[in-house]
């Protein structure tokens, strides 16, 4: 399977009830299906996935898959801390026409989990007993766990473990998980301020929130870089940078879901304990974004 291109891990809608909301799964979409996405990562970190019920991840999936165009690759974000749950989620997935599964680090119990070891037992426990492939997500400034690249390595040579999403923004380590892990083994960046340069350092693709908000954006990138323009996709790389770190490092989800409130997506509100950003915050993120619309 190839994991080419640019994935949103979609922002999930809730109404102000803070429910799920159907009708906006599809607005999205929608959108998102007449551009050239590869395909929609449900269930993310992006997509608040901390905070939904199982029910709820379900309930996405179905919809997403109702909605998505036939040619969008589906992946469903289904990591949790223990093995039996992550293969209950990512068996359930598959069940609804999911490929691949993306599947974060546990990282719960740091003292037992933050070494090779354990990484290494969980992933490979996952991938013996899921049905479809698994990519590793990597996202250290979040968990506290920074799978090593001799781990990732060692997992590259699992027959059902395909990828790595790699969020840390360390250029030096996408390098050498590139030309370290074995051939065939796919590297996608999760950071849209590294977009440009990790996709020259051998990345297949990426996994970007910040594509929820601007789409077209990271897929020009992307097309630049795959026909060779690099002048295009450096130039690009600098006009969304301001605006990628606001939505990914500085304001985080609630600060993404007014991005594509602004960029005629639908955003709403975070789950709580998560708020809306600040007044100051939405007008920083609109004139940001001002020339990315569209």
């Amino acid at each position: 399977m190839k994991l080419q291109g640019i994935f949103p891990p979609i922002a999930t809608p809730f109404d102000h009830n803070g429910g799920l909301w159907k009708v906006k799964v599809e607005h999205n979409v929608g959108k998102w299906n007449r551009t050239a996405l590869a395909g929609y990562v449900v269930c993310g970190s992006t997509g608040e996935s901390i905070s939904l019920t199982t029910p709820e991840k379900v309930q996405l999936w179905e919809w997403v898959a109702q909605y998505a165009a036939p040619e969008k690759l589906l992946i469903a974000g289904t990591g949790v801390e223990s093995v039996h749950e992550t293969v209950e989620l990512t068996n359930r997935a598959a069940e609804l026409g999911y490929k691949a599964a993306m599947v974060r680090t546990p990282h719960y119990f740091k003292n037992l989990l933050n070494n090779d070891a354990a990484q290494l037992t969980y992933f490979r426990s996952v991938a013996d007993r899921v049905k479809i492939p698994v990519m590793i997500y990597n996202w250290p400034q979040t968990t506290g766990i920074d799978i090593s690249v001799e781990a990732a390595c060692l997992l590259s040579e699992h027959p059902n473990i395909i990828a790595i999403k790699e969020s840390s923004g360390n250029l030096e380590k996408i390098l050498r998980l590139v030309n370290e892990t074995k051939q065939g083994f796919q590297v996608l960046t999760g950071s849209a301020p590294m977009l440009a340069p990790s996709l020259a350092a051998g990345c297949t693709g990426a996994v970007l929130a910040f594509s929820n908000a601007a789409p077209y954006a990271c897929i020009t990138i992307w097309e630049a870089f795959r026909t060779r323009e690099v002048d295009a996709a450096n130039d690009w790389q600098r006009r969304i940078m301001k605006a990628a770190r606001l939505v990914t490092v500085k304001y985080g989800v609630p600060g993404l879901k007014h991005a594509m409130d602004f960029n005629g997506f639908y955003g709403g509100p975070p789950r709580l304990p998560l708020v809306p950003v600040s007044p100051g915050a939405r007008q920083e993120i609109e004139e940001a974004f001002d020339g990315l619309r569209g």
